[in-house]
């Protein structure tokens, strides 16, 4: 079984005492259905059912799950007392054609294991903490049981785990954000903890989102673009809100084939100007929808209000396939975003209440690479804002964000360089197509896509020279994921264009990548910038040099 762990050697991490003994809300019962996505894709289903019996509570499911799990679940069953110190696990199922099934007993410090896989059987014991929960991977049943202790938890939290049947580890509860899942058949009230599971040598950061009966809704493992989704929240009419400012109003962009869903903020009040300047955001990398929420910060949402205040009217939208859009995120590059922008634009050219010669795109980290794009491609496009965008081609920025990340680690010179290798020789696979001999097959499944292809063959010094429009690069001199270096040299690429239109480089201080002010900058620190709110001066710059531009 493919596990949480990353050694089978068991390497034992408990929760402290307190939060060991938190008190856990008593769940709604009965059944429910999960979607399971990998990449964009649905790859399968699992039925669950929280029951309680007459020892306790009784977890259950069935279900399947194509490549690149191969996973069918005949029986899953998990009992814990009514204080959820776990009694029993039984499992049977087939991986990759093969059956496979763990019987685990437990007392209060003691997980005893009987594994049969490959035709043989063999048993295994180990140490775990008292009210541990019990995870075998892939069985997404179990997370049931994670969404209830969850559910009594607050930031900072610590939970014990047993990876069945391979060791425990502590799951840490970085922040907790209250959100509402609004719909056609109405609203369901939720709260997201984004947690670590604190493997060895590897956390694993990920998402549980929890509705107001202690029962399970979400999980998301952004490392390996994994959802799993309950039916009732899994239609693309349904929409995360963490956030709702005064004067946000829900809209549909048509697109290409299919409509963008977002939010339109106005300017508290209009006074005498019939038609406003407007501002499109368009979001980093990854699965994120309009609010751009990162580390529990709704950063685009928070950003939009900041804008209208000062009279801009700001249009922010999911990216296609995330949220309520629709289109597909599995082939998409880096151009098929920029197309989703200009559509916005579009959009937004067409209102009464729009100036159409001062609409401005905004890009944050990865957008501002598909903000460049745009308005190399379209006219009516009027300037464009960068921020925390990359200076570089996407090759030479993610081998300095791999170096980043080896300079902070304890492991020998040699092992770095042959880190940095192998990640030469994959990102040289991607590009040509071929050269993948000696690649970990795991690695290319998460490497070998259209938009990762995109991003490293992205180039600003080439696209920079057919943009006209005026450009305004902000930077957070704290951003660690976006050097500040790559603030000026996007700045040099602007300047240097011909005709020489306005370019201008802000560096804020104290300011991190998610436009937070912060201490390190680090991407460990995210965690407790929760309660943060981004820096009022991001929109107080834009607004200032859009005004004395256009």
């Amino acid at each position: 079984m493919h596990l949480h762990c990353t050694a089978l050697a068991a390497v034992l991490l408990t929760a402290s005492s307190a939060a060991a003994q938190q008190a856990v809300p008593v769940p709604g019962t009965g059944e429910a259905v999960f979607n399971i996505v990998v990449k964009g894709a649905q790859i399968g289903r699992e039925q669950t059912s929280v029951a309680r019996g007459t020892a306790g509570w009784i977890i259950t499911s069935t279900g399947s799950q194509a490549a690149p799990i191969d996973l069918t679940i005949s029986h899953f069953e998990m009992k814990y007392t009514d204080d959820w110190q776990p009694l029993e696990l039984k499992a049977e199922a087939t991986l990759r054609n093969a059956p496979i099934a763990l019987n685990t007993s437990f007392t209060l410090t003691t997980a005893i294991n009987e594994v049969t896989q490959n035709g043989a059987t063999f048993s295994k014991e180990d140490k775990i903490s008292p009210r541990t929960i019990v995870l075998p991977n892939n069985f997404y049943g179990a997370y049931e049981a994670l969404a209830i202790r969850l559910a009594g938890t607050q930031a900072g939290a610590e939970l014990p785990v047993y990876v069945a049947p391979q060791g425990e580890i502590v799951v840490k509860v970085r922040s907790v954000t209250q959100q509402t899942i609004s719909g056609p058949s109405g609203a369901l009230q939720t709260r997201r903890f984004d947690i670590t599971f604190a493997n060895p040598g590897s956390p694993l950061d990920a998402t549980v989102t929890v509705d107001d009966r202690s029962r399970l809704v979400r999980v998301e493992l952004p490392a390996a673009e994994l959802h799993v989704i309950r039916d009732d929240a899994s239609s693309v009419a349904m929409r995360r809100t963490t956030v709702r400012n005064p004067t946000d109003v829900d809209v549909q962009i048509p697109a290409n084939g299919f409509h963008l869903s977002g939010t339109l903020t106005t300017p508290p009040a209009v006074a005498d100007r019939l038609r406003s300047p407007a501002i499109v955001l368009i979001a980093g990398s990854g699965p994120m929808d309009r609010d751009e929420t990162v580390g529990g910060v709704p950063i685009f949402a928070q950003l939009a209000k900041g804008l209208a205040d000062e009279g801009f009217i700001v249009l922010r939208y999911d990216k296609r396939g995330v949220g309520q859009s629709g289109g597909r995120t599995e082939s998409a590059t880096l151009n098929d975003y920029a197309d989703d922008a200009i559509a916005a634009v579009k959009w937004l050219s067409k209102r009464k209440d729009v100036d159409s010669k001062r609409i401005v795109l905004c890009g944050h980290s990865e957008g501002g690479a598909v903000a460049l794009i745009a308005a190399s491609r379209e006219k009516k496009i009027d300037a464009v804002v960068t921020l925390g965008a990359p200076g570089s081609t996407g090759a030479e920025l993610i081998l300095a964000q791999q170096q980043h990340v080896l300079d902070r680690m304890n492991v020998p010179e040699a092992e770095k360089q042959a880190k940095v290798a192998l990640q030469k020789k994959i990102q040289s696979a991607v590009v040509n197509g071929s050269g993948w001999e000696g690649v970990p097959e795991d690695l290319r499944r998460q490497a070998d896509t259209p938009w990762f292809r995109s991003l490293l063959l992205y180039d600003p010094a080439q696209i920079l020279q057919k943009v006209s429009q005026p450009l305004l690069v902000i930077q957070g001199d704290l951003d660690t994921q976006v050097p500040p270096g790559q603030a000026d040299r996007l700045g040099e690429l602007g300047k240097a264009r011909k005709k020489s239109p306005p370019t201008e480089v802000v560096h804020l201080p104290g300011i991190n990548h998610l436009l937070l002010p912060a201490k390190t900058g680090e991407v460990s620190e995210y965690a407790s910038l929760g309660g943060n709110s981004v820096t009022p001066s991001v929109a107080q710059t834009i607004s200032e040099w859009v005004k004395k531009t256009l």
